[in-house]
């Protein structure tokens, strides 16, 4: 088994490093990789402080050596499209969309119920779905701006919309936005991630991105890599083996991340 998409008290996760690498362990997992959220001004209660991603890379570097013979540990960061961080002494980067920015403000899309309406209200006339789009659009770019190694939660947007409560994820309006999207992230032939971090802290039944999603990008030519977007031991590898036999009934072709590095 193996996750690259975990988090630490580093950032917004609830376990130490090694109490996450321990864990890892016990699971039996061959790869583990470290993903705190990069630091971004704008999104401090979850990010990396700017001055400890030294520590950040020093801890996790020296945990691979001294677990070397139990697993593989990796120290990737998990970039939002906005942040302007360098990304270059990480292994690996996560590309993610968290917020949109309008009109100088950033608001998070995965946060609270009460920023989506009050962003929809201020900047879309109230049509959330007008939002959705927005998000979408700007998802679009996600790789321009962080030359990230695996797409994250591709439909973050969703997080919040059980039972369709913003938006109606069969609306045709819906189903172009993210179409337009993953036909401009394709070509550039990085992996996707199919995400379970939703589905064990109870916000969706399904993974990001959903099933429609999955066959749509199967289809044309996209691969994927399962992660747990683990902000608790108790959730690396989350569902890994339902949602691998799901998507590979949707056509989905996994890919073994970082194999060339």
């Amino acid at each position: 088994m193996e996750d690259f998409h975990v988090h630490s008290t580093f950032s917004d996760g609830s376990a130490s490093p090694e109490e996450v690498v321990q864990a890892a362990v016990r699971l039996g997992m061959t790869r583990l990789g470290f993903a705190d959220h990069g630091y971004a001004p704008y999104d401090l209660d979850c990010c990396m402080k700017q001055e400890m991603i030294p520590a950040y890379l020093d801890q996790i570097r020296s945990l691979s050596v001294r677990y070397a013979d139990k697993l593989e540990i990796y120290c990737g960061v998990e970039q939002d499209l906005f942040s302007t961080q360098s990304t270059e002494l990480f292994d690996y980067v996560i590309g993610s969309v968290h917020y949109l920015h309008m009109e100088g403000q950033y608001i998070p899309v995965d946060y609270r119920e009460q920023d989506l309406l009050t962003a929809a209200d201020r900047f879309f006339g109230g049509d959330c779905m007008c939002l959705a789009e927005e998000y979408f659009r700007t998802v679009s770019a996600v790789y321009d701006a962080t030359r990230c190694d695996l797409i994250g939660h591709f439909d973050l947007i969703s997080k919040l919309n059980l039972g369709n409560r913003f938006f109606n994820e069969e609306d045709p309006r819906y189903t172009a936005a993210w179409r337009a999207a993953a036909d401009r992230l394709l070509p550039c032939g990085v992996p996707f991630e199919i995400n379970t971090g939703a589905i064990a802290r109870g916000y969706r039944t399904v993974p990001y991105p959903n099933s429609p999603m999955i066959r749509y990008l199967s289809d044309n030519g996209a691969r994927f890599v399962l992660s747990s977007d683990s902000h608790s031991p108790d959730h690396l590898c989350y569902d890994f083996d339902r949602q691998y036999c799901n998507a590979a009934a949707l056509g989905a072709e996994f890919v073994p991340f970082l194999s060339s590095h």
